[in-house]
C-alpha cells in the first residue's frame, strides 16, 4: 500500500489493518497512522518479540535508527522506547476507542450534561 493509500485510511478502516513496511518512508507513514490510532497495536520486534500495547508518542529523527515509538505495554510492562529501525511488523490489533464517534457530538453531550447542573461528568469519551 502506498503512503498515499495509508493517508487515506480513517479510524474506521485502521482495525485489523497490517501494512507493508518495505520502505523508509512506509514505516515513517505506518507509525504515524498507529500514533494517530486510537487502539492498542501489535509491534514485531526484528529479533521476534512481539509488543502489543498503545502507542503514545513517536519522536522522528533523521534516521530509522534515531527514532523511536513510545508504548504503552498491554501487559502493565513499563513504557518502552523501541526504534522504527527494531520493527519488522505492525498489526492495528486492537480496537479504536475513537472509530466512528464524532469529537463535536461528544463535545455537545458534555456541554449539555454540564448545563443541566451535572457535576461528575469525565472527561474522557464514553466507552461503547
Amino acid at each position: 500500500m502506498s503512503t498515499q493509500e495509508m493517508e487515506t485510511l480513517t479510524r474506521e478502516t485502521l482495525q485489523g489493518w497490517v501494512p507493508a513496511l518495505a520502505s523508509e518512508s512506509e514505516v515513517r507513514a505506518a507509525l504515524e497512522q498507529a500514533f494517530d490510532y486510537r487502539g492498542d497495536v501489535t509491534l514485531t520486534l526484528k529479533n521476534g518479540e512481539r509488543v502489543v500495547g498503545f502507542v503514545f508518542d513517536r519522536k522522528p529523527g533523521k534516521s530509522l535508527a534515531d527514532s523511536y515509538v513510545r508504548v504503552l505495554p498491554q501487559d502493565g510492562q513499563p513504557r518502552r522506547d523501541i526504534a522504527y529501525a527494531e520493527i519488522a511488523g505492525l498489526e492495528f490489533s486492537g480496537r479504536d476507542t475513537a472509530a466512528g464517534k464524532s469529537w463535536e457530538a461528544w463535545v455537545k453531550k458534555y456541554m449539555e450534561k454540564k448545563a443541566a447542573g451535572e457535576s461528575n461528568i469525565g472527561l474522557h469519551p464514553d466507552e461503547e
